[in-house]
């Protein structure tokens, strides 16, 4: 496929610091790929939708337009700013005397029932359902003043039902807002005067649920039930099973920790609900193992159905074997069957009716290898890639150093796949400006919104033996209908489609 670049948003402009708490720590689609949400490491969660998708199109478009859209085989989704809202704040357990950070770890969609978009965002600690009302607000143009009620007889009637604080409001100076909205009140034909300039949908956003004190370790994952009631929650050590409706309960389901914890040999790093039997379940470990597990057996479910392991891991080793093993995220195919997973060094494609070793294994950065001594002292071994595949299951995509986005494709001839760099200062058409930055009250970087389509991606087929650690794509989301790809350069949110 030809990737061409699509849209940008929080762009930085040029010498312009990248500020902490405005670095993409997390992202996703929902099921219908109308929306993504963003999280970062201030806290926040940022909400794009489509503006031009079949699902939410806009009622006042032209039939030809969206008659255009539907038979358009090469259309491709364009996105928006839509709403934002603070998700977490920073705490302090005074328990343990440990400082828990605002930082986004994992964003996931809900069941939309009743229209209403619901999400769980997670911080290291705490797990929160939000809840996005959409409302219809009617921009009015007022023509006139209505002709039967005077602004005196408006200002007599207004005193008659005052209390005490409306009057001394009145004595300052404030009457005039009162007059204006007893004429309103008091007009039988306002209706009459008045003029619908335009519609406009907005965003309301409430937290429903609040889920914590379930986890002594920071939580890695979170993952949504195909059942639409029950979700997991996954630290280093314990997988916890919620009901959406309870937050003040959940069930253990998975425990690795050991009696004593000298003896333990591995952590849980990631986890995931199987995307159609909602008694599935897989998680991933730091020795590279993934394992399947079904919640009918028992209630603990400390026995794994299936356990998937490379055949040729059991070879020479070294210190680095395991660390570059660990599995940093997994991912579901659409039919259930496949597993994608992404270790430090490669992507892998795993068949669950194959255990014994993966079906693919695309290399992203094997030019590092000679190296791990040095990623090791400067941490960036432990760095968290992300990885996400298509709809059809055929196509995987994941990050590397250098801002680099690596795509791959299933068949022969595809082990070096396709690099494009997430450029930071390609020419583009701007759609609206910049919103003021601020720290708190919105996630201004990202409204900055550039677009533009054409072949301006620069791709090769492999990695330039020189790489910039400090510019890593660790996030990205593929969206679950079409060939586009969102990902995250450190402030800014880059989207490529084919």
């Amino acid at each position: 496929m030809e990737w061409n670049f699509s849209q940008v948003f929080g762009e930085r402009a040029p010498g312009e610091d990248v500020e902490e708490v405005d670095i993409i720590t997390a992202m996703g689609f929902d099921a219908s790929g109308d929306y993504l949400a963003v999280g970062d490491r201030g806290g926040r969660v940022v909400i794009f939708e489509r503006k031009d998708g079949k699902h939410t199109s806009n009622q006042y478009q032209s039939r030809t337009k969206l008659e255009e859209l539907d038979f358009n085989s090469t259309w491709n989704p364009e996105f928006q700013y839509k709403t934002e809202f603070q998700s977490h704040e920073p705490e302090f357990d005074y328990l343990k005397s440990l400082e828990i950070e605002e930082k986004i770890n994992k964003v996931r969609w809900c069941a939309t029932p009743n229209g209403s978009l619901f999400i769980l965002s997670t911080n290291n600690k705490t797990i929160k359902l939000w809840k996005v009302k959409e409302r219809k607000v009617k921009k009015v143009k007022e023509m006139g003043s209505s002709p039967f009620v005077s602004s005196e007889n408006a200002l007599l009637a207004e005193k008659s039902f005052m209390t005490e604080q409306d009057k001394l409001s009145v004595s300052n100076g404030y009457h005039s807002e009162w007059t204006v909205k007893m004429e309103k009140s008091m007009s039988p034909t306002q209706d009459q005067h008045d003029e619908i300039v335009d519609m406009e949908d907005t965003a309301q956003t409430r937290c429903r649920k609040v889920y914590s004190h379930a986890h002594d370790f920071n939580i890695n994952s979170i993952s949504t039930n195909s059942d639409c009631e029950t979700f997991i929650s996954a630290d280093d050590l314990r997988i916890n099973l919620w009901n959406l409706e309870i937050s003040g309960q959940c069930f253990n389901i998975i425990d690795m920790k050991p009696s004593n914890m000298e003896d333990l040999t591995e952590v849980i790093t990631t986890a995931e609900f199987h995307p159609i039997h909602c008694n599935f379940l897989a998680y991933g470990s730091s020795r590279g193992f993934i394992r399947l597990v079904d919640m009918r057996q028992s209630a603990l479910c400390d026995h794994s159905a299936i356990i998937l392991e490379e055949g040729g891991s059991r070879g020479s080793k070294s210190f680095f074997t395991e660390i570059v093993a660990s599995i940093s995220d997994m991912k579901f195919s659409k039919d259930g069957r496949y597993i994608l997973s992404r270790d430090y060094m490669n992507l892998k494609l795993w068949d669950m009716h194959m255990d014994s070793s993966p079906v693919a294994i695309y290399k992203i950065h094997e030019n590092l290898r000679p190296k791990l001594c040095e990623l090791y002292d400067n941490d960036c071994i432990f760095d968290k890639f992300a990885c996400c595949l298509s709809g059809d299951g055929m196509h995987y995509a994941t990050g590397s150093y250098s801002n680099h986005l690596r795509i791959f494709s299933h068949g022969a001839g595809s082990d070096e796949g396709i690099t494009i760099e997430a450029s930071k200062h390609p020419v583009r058409k701007p759609v609206f400006q910049a919103a003021p930055r601020t720290r708190r009250s919105s996630l201004s970087n990202l409204t900055r919104g550039f677009y533009r389509h054409g072949n301006d991606n620069s791709s090769s087929g492999h990695n330039d033996l020189s790489c910039n650690l400090n510019s890593k794509l660790l996030h990205l989301a593929w969206h679950p209908e079409k060939n586009l790809i969102a990902c995250a350069a450190g402030n800014s949110l880059f989207m490529y489609h084919a």
